[in-house]
């Protein structure tokens, strides 16, 4: 009998041989089973498996590349230049939030220099979709006509009595894979954050979408 760990081993080689191959050479299915000499309803069930936990992400023709799990870790260094100008446009403090199951957790973090501020180290977890953030990243977004529109979305002592927030989305490929928000104190970030940092938000998240390689 075959030990569950030894079973488990050969599942991780397996899904380890595929990400090596479609890092260099994004190949369907049938291709990938051929180049790693597996039966293709085994590649094909551990790619679509992989599909799931964003480990690979799969095109209209059914070719396999790095998912977008990959893309979000590789957000966190990429973020820190634009959240620095974002932060230092609006005063307040910036930051990259990917989602990670029913949760949005914080990539990156850049606070701001006042005395009383909104800060989010990073590694925080905050249960969606509480927070312009969590909206942006959950269905919400989508659902919206008027967010989709202006291009952010406005929270206001939702998740936290006295803060407020706003954030955009990044995408790839069409999809969203992370958000950008400038959060701060309800008093000083005013009533209207649209007009005052909505142009601001949206470019920053645009300057991170530039950043990221292509496939």
């Amino acid at each position: 009998m075959v030990a569950r760990s030894e079973i488990g081993v050969g599942v991780l080689a397996r899904a380890v041989a595929i990400l090596d191959v479609v890092e260099s050479s994004p190949m369907g299915a049938s291709d990938l089973a051929r180049e790693l000499d597996l039966s293709l309803s085994t590649t094909y069930r551990l790619a679509t498996d992989m599909v799931k936990h964003g480990l690979l992400r799969k095109d209209e023709e059914g070719r396999f590349y790095l998912g977008q799990r990959f893309v979000t870790t590789a957000l966190s260094d990429l973020a820190i230049p634009a959240l620095r100008e974002l932060s230092e446009a609006t005063g307040e403090s910036a930051q990259l939030w990917v989602r990670r199951g029913e949760s949005r957790l914080c990539a990156a973090s850049v606070d701001s220099q006042h005395e009383l501020r909104v800060a989010l180290p990073v590694g925080t977890l905050v249960p969606l979709p509480q927070g312009s953030s969590g909206h942006v990243l959950s269905g919400d977004w989508e659902a919206d006509p008027e967010a989709v529109k202006s291009g952010w979305w406005v929270s206001v002592s939702e998740r936290t009595p006295g803060s407020a927030s706003i954030s955009a989305p990044v995408r790839r490929h069409g999809e969203i894979v992370a958000a950008v928000c400038v959060s701060g104190p309800e008093g000083r970030m005013g009533k209207n954050l649209g007009a005052s940092m909505g142009r601001a938000v949206v470019a920053a998240a645009r300057q991170i979408e530039k950043s990221v390689p292509g496939d």
